[in-house]
């Protein structure tokens, strides 16, 4: 007889413990325990948290967005052109649309990881700023608060300038068809003030929900109005070996300051996020964004390709300029973009009202409808007086636009980005740190020129 010794006597936990088929030995499985904020990490997800009234869908969204960067920026592509050639045209188009999409890319990237970090579902572009700096690394902190009352009071002054404008350029629009069939002077300043109605109806459509259709016809109006543009410059339209492929590089900085102000829309950036029904989709390879601003960038190039072809270095400020007034075509061109500029109001009134809603809200807990539509009433009523009281009021704004576009929509995006993931890294050889270099100077010719062309422009209002 042979006794096998067989280990020790199995104690009471082993004899519930799974064996191992092989060897009869039990297995123990030790799982770590995760931590409070990893645990938090995994259970919060900030868009399925987010409560938000009137949510907007990706094409609602899309809509909105083209809207935002189809303004009246798009008539100068022409001139642009004329500062960097066809082929140089093409080139510094991509490379504006590349690098302000990306500003506005790494804002909602940034926002999105700054919301799990802090349970929050949604943030402003100026919470955005205060809880990167203020959570980031050392040399951020205390700054938070000094860069949120910039961006707030930046976008702010220069989105209620842009309404301000718009009003003058809808109502110089009607006055020259007006005055082309009448023919007597028709005040501008009147002309103006006879908006007031139109506009305060238009602000009190109450989100961007149901302010959706409305962006949709201003969308349709733009195209007709650049459709019938596009007929007068394939008309008789010279050779291409006529123009230039490239001109000297020292005209492209003014190039760029028109492109960028013409294209840039960080204002609209938030407030759309924030009103999105599925916010992850604003960003992506294929998201909203991209989207919106590769279609952007096709009808700016084709816009500036062809005008440029057609004109020359006889293109105008306004490509509209350009064509025959006493032809019906070129008139209904006229009324389409004003009616176009005056549907694209109520999304550029929206940044202003955001921003000064959440300013007073919580002061005013007791009907706070009636105190929203009071504030919408009198801030579109102080817009219309600015611009009756200063039709001329144009190139001021663009000089404050050149100042906070340039600031806001290429410089804070990567300072926000640097805060946000200083203690994660920023890649191989620290490419990030490399790429927003680049950004920023891109952003200081953008500031340096833009401003220049602003302060030319008014040099001349006042001196001719």
């Amino acid at each position: 007889m042979v006794n096998e010794y067989a280990g020790p006597p199995a104690q009471e936990l082993e004899t519930f413990l799974p064996k191992d088929a092989k060897n009869g030995t039990s297995k123990y499985k030790i799982t770590p325990a995760k931590t409070d904020l990893e645990t938090a990490q995994v259970a919060f997800d900030p868009f399925k948290e987010r409560d938000c009234e009137h949510p907007t869908t990706d094409g609602e969204t899309l809509t909105h967005l083209l809207k935002a960067s189809l303004g009246t920026g798009i008539l100068a592509m022409p001139i642009a052109f004329s500062y960097a050639g066809l082929a140089g045209g093409i080139i510094a188009t991509i490379l504006t649309a590349l690098i302000c999409t990306h500003c506005a890319y790494v804002l909602v990237k940034c926002a999105h990881t700054l919301y799990v970090r802090t349970k929050s579902t949604a943030m402003t572009f100026a919470e955005v700023a205060t809880v990167a700096l203020d959570n980031g690394p050392k040399w951020g902190r205390g700054w938070g608060k000094f860069i949120s009352n910039c961006i707030t009071y930046g976008l702010f002054v220069t989105y209620f300038g842009t309404c301000a404008v718009y009003t003058v350029i809808i109502a110089t629009n009607f006055q020259q068809v007006l005055e082309h069939y009448t023919g007597s002077a028709i005040n501008l300043r009147l002309m103006i003030a006879l908006l007031l109605v139109p506009l305060i109806l238009l602000s009190w459509i109450p989100n961007l929900k149901y302010l959706a259709p409305v962006s949709m016809v201003a969308n349709v109006f733009m195209c007709v109005g650049l459709g019938i543009t596009f007929y007068y410059l394939v008309t008789d339209m010279p050779a291409l070996s006529e123009r230039p492929l490239f001109v000297s590089l020292t005209n492209w900085p003014s190039f760029f300051a028109i492109v960028i102000f013409a294209m840039e829309a960080i204002g609209v950036v938030m407030p759309l996020e924030n009103q999105m029904k599925t916010p992850q989709n604003f960003i992506g390879i294929c998201g909203v964004l991209n989207q919106g601003m590769g279609g952007v960038t096709l009808i700016y190039i084709l816009l500036g390709f062809l005008g440029y072809i057609r004109y020359g270095d006889e293109a105008l400020g306004s490509i509209t300029l350009n064509l025959p007034v006493e032809e019906i075509p070129a008139q209904a061109v006229k009324i389409l973009i004003a009616l176009a500029v005056y549907c694209t109001f109520g999304l550029q009134f929206y940044v202003c009202l955001d921003i000064a809603w959440i300013g007073i809200r919580d002061k005013f807990k007791k009907r706070p409808t009636l105190v929203n539509y009071t504030m919408r009433t009198i801030l579109v009523t102080a817009a219309v007086l600015l611009a009756v009281a200063v039709p001329t009021i144009g190139p001021f704004i663009g000089l404050i636009g050149a100042f906070c576009f340039s600031i806001l929509g290429l410089l804070i995006p990567i300072v926000i980005e640097l805060a946000t993931y200083w203690e994660q890294g920023f890649g191989k050889f620290n490419w990030i740190i490399w790429k927003n270099v680049f950004v920023c100077f891109f952003g200081i010719v953008a500031l340096v020129f833009g401003s220049k062309s602003s302060i030319e422009d008014i040099i001349k209002l006042y001196t001719e």
